[in-house]
């Protein structure tokens, strides 16, 4: 039977080719695309990453089916999924085992934001805070070493951490029928 002990020896190896990839300058910036699109009467949204598709919804309150995460729940979950995966990461280029790994976050988000009394709540998740669950026979200076890495290159974490500029503009397609001269 294959352990994560297992698994982090072909990440080590995999980690150590991309390292030399870069090195050598095969490997520059990569360019990532989403797109989500509503559909029909259920407005559920379905996003779509490369060859994949997740599914979101709102809960019933909010006039949603429950179909799936919501956004906010999703991007927790990004965070959760990242700083998992940086762990391993980190701990293949390490060489530090780790038999198991769990990472819990969370959040509180106010749906009275915006609302009269409630100008000024942020309409975004708040209060964040996550919690990594390691076994591991590695020393606890190594177990340090290891978290420091990650809070160094966790992309998502130091998104949330350093949140970037972000550009938005609509493109209006009017369903609204030309009128003839």
């Amino acid at each position: 039977m294959s352990t994560l002990i297992d698994y982090l020896a072909q990440k080590r190896e995999a980690f150590l080719a991309r390292r030399r990839h870069i090195a050598d300058g095969l490997l520059g910036p990569v360019p990532l695309k989403v797109k989500a699109t509503a559909e029909g009467r259920s407005g559920v949204r379905r996003i779509r990453i490369r060859d994949f598709q997740v599914i979101t919804d709102s809960p019933p309150d909010f006039a949603g089916y429950d179909l799936g995460a919501s956004s906010p729940e999703l991007a927790l979950g990004a965070l959760s999924s990242c700083l998992n995966h940086s762990y391993l990461i980190q701990a293949a280029a390490l060489d530090v085992p780790i038999e198991s790994i769990e990472v819990e976050v969370e959040a509180t988000i106010d749906p009275r934001a915006g609302s009269p009394g409630f100008e000024n709540t942020p309409v975004y998740p708040q209060n964040i805070a996550f919690v990594v669950r390691i076994a591991s026979p590695a020393s606890a200076e190594e177990i340090k070493t290891l978290r420091d890495n990650v809070e160094k290159f966790c992309p998502i974490l130091n998104l949330l951490k350093q949140p970037q500029k972000v550009e938005g503009r609509l493109d209006l397609r009017s369903t609204v029928p030309a009128v003839a001269e």
